[in-house]
């Protein structure tokens, strides 16, 4: 038997928005299937907003969201500062990371590049102690990725 693991994120109305971009920074396929496209009337307010989205890309790369319905109350905007390093530690309130693990410092360095993109950095990319390269940053749309390279205690 074989399994794999995708990220699925939540969002509170910009599930659109943040597929769109993380397909221009990893590449790859971008499905979106709205709440209409389901059978919600349209002159509903959430008939436009995501019900299931995916970007796939042949690197590997994956992601699935969707937006919560409005009447949910789902947050519409990401909360801020909610990662922080102090003192050496990562200091977090959010349940889960998205990572990211390349095979070159120069690969992952360009991913990070284009992630940043309106991102808080919570740790420049650079070398560290553990690994050829990792940095660590909370996007535009709240969710907080880890970008490293691969070591040999670290192997994909």
């Amino acid at each position: 038997m074989s399994i794999s693991t995708t990220a699925h994120l939540n969002f509170g109305g910009n599930a659109r928005e943040a597929l769109e971009f993380y397909r221009s920074v990893f590449g790859g396929h971008l499905v979106v299937v709205t709440y209409g496209d389901f059978g919600m009337p349209k002159e509903l307010p959430d008939a436009d907003k995501v019900v299931w989205g995916q970007v796939a890309a042949d690197n590997g790369f994956r992601v699935m969201a969707y937006d919560v319905p409005s009447h949910a109350g789902a947050p519409t905007t990401p909360t801020a500062a909610a990662t922080r390093r102090e003192n050496g530690m990562t200091l977090t309130g959010q349940p889960f990371f998205m990572s990211v693990r390349g095979e070159t410092a120069e690969e992952v360095g360009a991913l990070w590049d284009r992630l940043a993109e309106g991102a808080t950095v919570v740790e420049n990319y650079g070398p560290t102690r553990w690994a050829p390269a990792f940095g660590m940053l909370t996007d535009r749309f709240g969710v907080t990725w880890i970008l490293d390279v691969a070591t040999e205690y670290a192997a994909a």
